[in-house]
């Protein structure tokens, strides 16, 4: 739509009433005027109220920024998990020694190792009768270490008095047709006493004096 300015339509309504029809004689000639310029404010107040006003836009949300997700490793299984339970015996030692293993007490056999002495006992609390690999790591002060292997009946006990202090792995197994099952433990002695292995068929407990 066009728009007028005030002073345009004051001319257009003044021409107008200059040009139409003699005005009544009870007409003053500054009461013709004075209605065209009326007639020409009312004609922009209607034109500028017809003009439509610029409806503000509503304010837009700033985007957040949501994290992608992230992928979370599954927790690996431990080296307990993957652990099988070997029953070591000192031929199988032996023969894995000569190709990698520098150790000297992975052939050694736990004889009469020199230390400070203790007692041990080993208890079969199974049905059945066992096999029992005893492991003796390396000491500090004299430096025995070594396997022994021995067989304990059922409900049988063993005991050695000619064994010496420090820190001793244990693996038990059956192959009776009976129930089979393989099991361990570890310990470390500190004194003179009397120290005391339970074999069980799901571990070996180990019990201070």
């Amino acid at each position: 739509m066009k728009r007028f300015s005030i002073l345009t339509v004051v001319a257009i309504a003044l021409l107008i009433s200059a040009c139409g029809a003699p005005a009544a004689p009870t007409m003053q000639a500054i009461d013709v005027q004075n209605t065209a310029v009326a007639a020409a404010f009312t004609m922009v107040a209607e034109t500028q109220a017809a003009i439509p006003t610029a409806t503000p836009l509503p304010p837009t949300e700033p985007p957040t920024q949501t994290p992608l997700p992230t992928n979370t490793p599954l927790p690996l299984p431990t080296s307990a998990t993957l652990a099988v339970i070997s029953s070591p015996t000192t031929a199988s030692v032996s023969s894995s020694n000569n190709s990698t293993s520098t150790d000297p007490c992975a052939t050694r056999v736990l004889s009469a190792p020199e230390g400070k002495e203790t007692t041990i006992r080993i208890v079969n609390t199974t049905k059945l009768g066992v096999t029992v690999s005893l492991y003796l790591n390396e000491t500090a002060s004299k430096g025995a270490c070594g396997y022994r292997s021995f067989t304990i009946a059922k409900n049988n006990d063993i005991v050695f008095k000619d064994l010496v202090q420090g820190c001793y792995s244990l693996w038990a197994w059956s192959d009776n047709a009976k129930g089979k099952f393989t099991s361990s433990g570890y310990g470390c002695i500190n004194n003179p006493d009397k120290w005391t292995f339970e074999v069980r068929e799901s571990n070996i407990k180990f019990i201070g004096p």
